[in-house]
C-alpha cells in the first residue's frame, strides 16, 4: 500500500473505530426506561417494599446497558460500560440509606429543636408524657467522657504507632500489631465489661462519666495506631536520612521532622476515632448509668450521655413526647458526629503538602 492509500484509508478507519457509539443521551435514557420498568414490575407482582423496585430497576439497568452496548458498540465496549453502570450501582446503593437515614431523622428531630431543649435538662421533669426537657444534660457529659477518652487514648495511640514504625523489629512488634489488630474488631459491649470487671468491681470505684471514658478509649485507640501508623508510612524515608546524615539522633529526627510532616494525617484520624466512639451505647449504659440532671463532674456520680439519653428516650412505649426528644437527640448527636469529619477534612487539607512552582 503506497503512501497515497494510506492517507485515503485513514478517515475510513478513524471512522470505523468512533462511529459506533452509543449517544450521549443513552445512558440517561436507559435509566429512565429501567427506572419505568422496574417500578412497573413491581406493581405488577404486588411487591410493597419500594427497595424491591429498586433493585429490580438496578438489575434491569445493568442488563439492559450491557445489551444496547454490546449491539452497537461491540461485547469489548459493553463490558466497559458494564462495569461503570455496577460502580454507579453500588454508589447509589451505598448513598440511599445515607440520605434516607439523614433526612428522616431531620424530619423527625427539627421540631423537637429549640433553645429550651439544648439548655435545659430532665431534672424535674413530672411524668414521661411531659413535653418539658433537654438534652443540655447529655450534651455535657458526652462532650467531657469523649473528650477524656481522646486524651487518655490519643498520646498511647501516636507511641504504640511511633513504636511499631520506627522502632519496631522481632516477635514483640508483631504481637503488639496482632492485638491492634484484634482490638479494631473487639465489640463495644466487651470493652464495658472489661472495665466494668477491672475499675469498678475488682478496684472498687464508683460508676461515672471517667469509667466510661475508659471503655471509649479502649476503642478509640486502635484506631489511633492504625491511621498514625498508616501516616507514619508516608513520610519519606529521605526525610529521615538526610535528618541522620546531619548527626540528629533518631528521637529528635522523629520529634522534629517524621512527626510535623505526618501531623494532618494524624489529627484526621484521630478526629475520625473521636466521631467513632461518640454514638456508643453499651459502655455508657453499663458504667455511667446515666442522670436527669446535669453533672459537670465526670469523676463522681452517674452522668448522662446523648447515645443513652436517646435509648432512654425511645424505651418509652407510647410517648410521643420522648420520641421527641429521642429523635431531637439524634439530630444533635449526627450534627456533633458530621462537624467532627468536617474538622478532619478541613485539617486534612490545610496540612496536606502544597505542590510548589
Amino acid at each position: 500500500m503506497t503512501a497515497i492509500d494510506t492517507v485515503a484509508a485513514a478517515p475510513q478507519l478513524s471512522r470505523r473505530l468512533t462511529a459506533a457509539r452509543l449517544p450521549r443521551w443513552a445512558p440517561a435514557a436507559i435509566t429512565v426506561g429501567s427506572i419505568a420498568v422496574g417500578c412497573a414490575v413491581g406493581a405488577v407482582a404486588g411487591l410493597e417494599s419500594h427497595l424491591q423496585w429498586g433493585l429490580i430497576s438496578a438489575l434491569v439497568f445493568l442488563v439492559a446497558s450491557y445489551t444496547a452496548s454490546a449491539t452497537v458498540e461491540g461485547r469489548r465496549q459493553a463490558k466497559d460500560r458494564f462495569a461503570t453502570s455496577l460502580v454507579w450501582v453500588a454508589f447509589i446503593c451505598a448513598v440511599v440509606p445515607l440520605v434516607s437515614l439523614t433526612f428522616y431523622t431531620v424530619q423527625q428531630g427539627l421540631g423537637a429543636i429549640s433553645p429550651e431543649f439544648l439548655s435545659h435538662s430532665m431534672k424535674g421533669v413530672v411524668g414521661t408524657l411531659s413535653p418539658d426537657g433537654g438534652i443540655y444534660h447529655a450534651i455535657i457529659g458526652t462532650i467531657e467522657q469523649v473528650l477524656l477518652a481522646t486524651l487518655i487514648a490519643a498520646p498511647i495511640g501516636l507511641l504504640t504507632a511511633v513504636y511499631l514504625v520506627e522502632y519496631g523489629r522481632g516477635r514483640l512488634a508483631k504481637a503488639v500489631t496482632f492485638f491492634v489488630d484484634v482490638m479494631t474488631g473487639i465489640p463495644s459491649v466487651v470493652a464495658g465489661l472489661f472495665i466494668l470487671s477491672l475499675w469498678n468491681i475488682l478496684l472498687g470505684f464508683e460508676y461515672s462519666g471517667f469509667s466510661g471514658s475508659l471503655a471509649l478509649a479502649i476503642l478509640m485507640m486502635p484506631v489511633v495506631v492504625r491511621s498514625t501508623e498508616e501516616m507514619l508510612k508516608l513520610v519519606p524515608n529521605e526525610l529521615r536520612e538526610a535528618s541522620y546524615a546531619l548527626g540528629v539522633p533518631r528521637w529528635k529526627t522523629i520529634l522534629r521532622i517524621v512527626l510535623p510532616t505526618a501531623i494532618g494525617g494524624i489529627t484526621t484520624g484521630v478526629m475520625l476515632a473521636v466521631a467513632r466512639i461518640t454514638g456508643e451505647t453499651a459502655p455508657v449504659m453499663m458504667l455511667v448509668f446515666g442522670a436527669d440532671f446535669i453533672n459537670s463532674d465526670p469523676f463522681n456520680g452517674p452522668q448522662q450521655s446523648l447515645p443513652l439519653y436517646i435509648w432512654q428516650q425511645y424505651s418509652q412505649v407510647n410517648n410521643e413526647f420522648g420520641y421527641s426528644r429521642a429523635w431531637g437527640a439524634a439530630l444533635v448527636l449526627i450534627a456533633f458526629v458530621m462537624g467532627l469529619n468536617l474538622i478532619a477534612r478541613g485539617i486534612a487539607r490545610w496540612r496536606s503538602p502544597k505542590g510548589g512552582r
